[in-house]
């Protein structure tokens, strides 16, 4: 009797990289509803463009370099890039910010190094990092979160904003943006007020910022549907909350006057998007388990330490590209002992 036979391997993987892309969209989905229901229609025209010109770049990028462009389009990979780069910036960012970080992202930290799986940093944060240090005008000015600014904007007004940087008439652009929690902490720490009095702000909430403390909830539920799903690990996550809430903790208990507790840390800014979305990516970060901890940690001291003594309201983006380049080291000083070798 014959056999029909595949060739190996023969028990087929449970993930592949259009997979875990896709899945790392779905739970990126409760932050984005999050962010578009307290900052508007900026936070989905931002990611339409990203998308949309992460996927042109990935083509002509490919082209050039003649490789095959549907394979690699299918994987996913620059449609996460672009979301996760897109909900980082301002959601009234002018539109040649956006595209102009996705190019970069996508051409530079990226096809430079030879293409996913091969490149060193996460690319969506050397976008970030490389708009925020060349424009850092429109990058720092966030819209006045829903129902604390002085006027509502429609979608057109939106657009126009985006598009055209046509702001609309009566309006002045002061009134329409509003500091972070985090850089109003910074500022008010600045001009010698107490943490108490800092945070008695109308942009502060109950753990951190007002909407901001919703924003992280939601990516921490993402985040926590990624484990279950086995699509990451928890030693990242873990050891990047566990970094910043020990040295912040520390800090807090030293003198609460000058330094914010644990929690308003842990939910001000993109410590749960970088800790669950941006730390966990599988090419730039460490492997080892040991290795994965140390990296978490790492990243979770450097920006706790950035946001207080540096010049930076927020630094997950930074702190992670710091650990990019350390990863390789924490692999090599961190490998498991091979079974049967003497420690």
């Amino acid at each position: 009797m014959k056999f029909s036979t595949a060739l190996s391997p023969h028990v087929q993987p449970v993930n592949s990289v259009t997979r875990v892309m896709f899945e790392v969209i779905i739970a990126l989905v409760p932050g984005v509803i999050a962010l578009f229901w307290f900052f508007g229609w900026g936070v989905l025209i931002n990611v339409v463009l990203a998308v949309i010109t992460a996927l042109m770049a990935e083509s002509l990028i490919l082209l050039v370099r003649g490789r095959p462009v549907w394979v690699s389009l299918k994987d996913l990979s620059a449609v996460v890039t672009a979301v996760l780069l897109a909900i980082s910036l301002p959601a009234i960012a002018p539109w040649w910010v956006t595209v102009t970080g996705i190019i970069f992202a996508i051409v530079i930290a990226k096809h430079l190094y030879g293409g996913l799986g091969y490149n060193p940093f996460n690319p969506a944060m050397v976008g970030y990092v490389f708009l925020l240090v060349s424009f850092p005008l429109p990058m720092t000015s966030w819209p006045a979160m829903t129902g604390l600014g002085t006027m509502t904007l429609n979608f057109q007004d939106i657009a126009q904003l985006i598009l055209f940087e046509r702001i609309p008439e009566n309006a002045d652009y002061d009134a329409l943006t509003m500091a972070t929690p985090l850089d109003a902490l910074k500022t008010q720490l600045s001009l010698q007020k107490s943490v108490l009095e800092a945070q008695s702000g109308a942009v502060f909430g109950y753990l951190a910022g007002k909407g901001w403390e919703w924003v992280s909830l939601a990516y921490l539920l993402g985040g926590l549907w990624l484990m279950v799903r086995k699509i990451i690990n928890w030693h990242i996550p873990a050891g990047l909350i566990l970094g910043i809430s020990v040295i912040s903790g520390i800090c807090y208990l030293i003198d609460a006057q000058i330094y914010a507790p644990p929690m308003f840390h842990l939910f001000a800014g993109a410590t749960m998007l970088g800790a669950f979305f941006i730390a966990t990516d599988p090419v730039t970060a460490a492997t080892t388990v040991k290795g994965r901890l140390i990296y978490g940690m790492m990243i979770g001291v450097l920006v706790y330490i950035i946001r207080v003594w540096g010049g930076y309201p927020d630094a997950v983006a930074f702190s992670v590209l710091l650990a990019n380049l350390a990863a390789p080291a924490l692999d090599y000083f961190t490998k498991p002992r091979v079974f049967g070798h003497r420690a």
